[in-house]
């Protein structure tokens, strides 16, 4: 019965459903990327010196990679689930019992997670096979090394996508079905705004740690070994993920201050306040991967730009380990930016039923999509200011522990670039959905959003 009611509720939610599954697809495909490795330096015929580069590179690239796809898959789970607020508080009014509730929520993420990792298993397979054959044309790896793919990339990857994104959809729905129904409606109206101290203490937590990595790399590493650029990156990736958990607080903030300056551009910008205001909660969803990837992207690779600049001659090892910070940057940021557009089009989509109502108060469509713009300008400066303290928890310790200057000029240009690409992103993938969002007639768009 459960199962039938889960397959019948994906089948009729096909859109917010693929958010979910293009996280765990992505996720799972890059984790058994990594994984992949550790399967390869338990082979046979691997020297102890192939078998340490390619642990390395696995533990903690990899390690980086499960706490960016864990967060990204919880983000994108907890948007769907809190989509449909209003539809569980119905099912809670009708009858249902909390337990019910939340086997139908995680039936439902069952089955989107099995298919997302089944698809991902060939790209994970090619996505290792590629690293393993970078190291070799790098010289880092001998060889004679085979590629190999089982147990690790499978308990990591596969394994380890699936329950992040069972644990997640389980929290979420135990706390929608503990409230009450009519508590469960108000605050499905309301569309959360409340942070929870969990969530403010873990933020917190993270953001210390990153800051200890910053420190540790600037006086206590060598900065000739691999074990100072990993450390610093720690330091981006820990913080990045401490302010994508702070998020609503810090876009509070970013708001009140940026308040007087939208006000000045008529009722849009007004408006858009005011709808930041309203659904703080919902609006900070996009901060976690423009944080992400802003802090990823530059920190990497500026602290590559530092060592670019300290050693003008570079060696082979130099060469090859600048190609897999490449590589592991792309990754990265291609699955951070994928679920950025992700995430800003499942929210803006999911806002029909609002848009509807704007139009028939009297609302223009360009008045609408230059609210939207406003809203997500907030979201991308929070974003991109954080992003960047994170990434410079790196790449300015890293560069002092290295050359002894801040950053090098070269610096400025990568983070630009970066600043660039993701506000291209963010504002193209919002503008669009919102496009889309409103060329339906305000009273077939309001029906739909109703009967949704």
């Amino acid at each position: 019965m459960a199962a039938g009611l889960a397959r019948a509720s994906v089948r009729h939610r096909r859109g917010t459903f693929l958010a979910a599954f293009l996280a765990v697809f992505l996720g799972a495909a890059i984790l058994m990327s990594f994984a992949a490795l550790l399967d390869t330096a338990g082979g046979p015929h691997v020297t102890g010196t192939d078998r340490n580069t390619l642990t390395i590179m696995a533990s903690v690239v990899g390690g980086w990679g499960v706490l960016v796809v864990a967060s990204a898959v919880a983000t994108t789970l907890a948007v769907a689930a809190r989509q449909r607020a209003g539809e569980l508080a119905l099912l809670r009014s009708l009858g249902a019992t909390p337990a019910q509730t939340v086997r139908l929520v995680v039936g439902e993420t069952a089955l989107v997670g099995l298919a997302g990792v089944l698809l991902a298993l060939p790209v994970g397979y090619g996505g290792g096979w590629t690293l393993l054959h970078l190291l070799q044309d790098t010289g880092q790896v001998g060889d004679a090394v085979g590629f190999r793919f089982g147990a690790s990339a499978l308990a990591v990857g596969a394994g380890g996508s699936l329950l992040a994104a069972l644990a997640a959809s389980f929290g979420t729905a135990r706390r929608a079905a503990r409230r009450r129904a009519v508590e469960a409606h108000r605050q499905a109206a309301a569309g959360g705004r409340r942070t929870s101290r969990f969530r403010l203490a873990a933020g917190a937590l993270l953001v210390v740690a990153g800051a200890s990595c910053a420190v540790v790399t600037a006086t206590a590493l060598d900065a000739s070994k691999i074990e100072s650029q990993s450390v610093a990156g720690e330091a981006a990736v820990l913080s990045a993920l401490g302010f994508a958990l702070l998020a609503p607080v810090l876009l509070r903030a970013v708001t009140a201050a940026l308040a007087p300056l939208l006000g000045a551009f008529g009722a849009p910008g007004r408006l858009g306040v005011l709808a930041v205001r309203q659904r703080v909660q919902r609006a900070a969803t996009a901060v976690m991967p423009i944080v992400l990837c802003t802090a990823i992207s530059t920190g990497t690779l500026a602290m590559q730009s530092v060592w670019n600049a300290a050693h003008p001659h570079l060696s082979a090892d130099d060469k090859g380990t600048a190609t897999l910070n490449y590589v592991v940057v792309g990754m990265l940021a291609v699955f951070a930016a994928v679920m950025l557009v992700n995430l800003v089009v499942a929210e803006t989509a999911a806002r029909q039923g609002e848009f509807a109502q704007l139009r028939l108060a009297g609302a223009t469509q360009p008045q609408l999509l230059r609210q939207v713009a406003a809203e997500t300008a907030l979201t991308l400066v929070t974003g991109l200011l954080f992003g960047t303290a994170a990434a410079a928890a790196s790449a300015v310790p890293y560069s002092l522990a290295v050359s002894g200057d801040v950053l090098p000029g070269s610096a400025v240009g990568i983070h630009t670039a970066v600043v660039a690409g993701v506000a291209v992103l963010a504002l193209g993938a919002a503008l669009t959905a919102a496009r889309r969002a409103g060329r339906a007639p305000a009273t077939v768009a309001l029906r739909t959003a109703v009967a949704a």
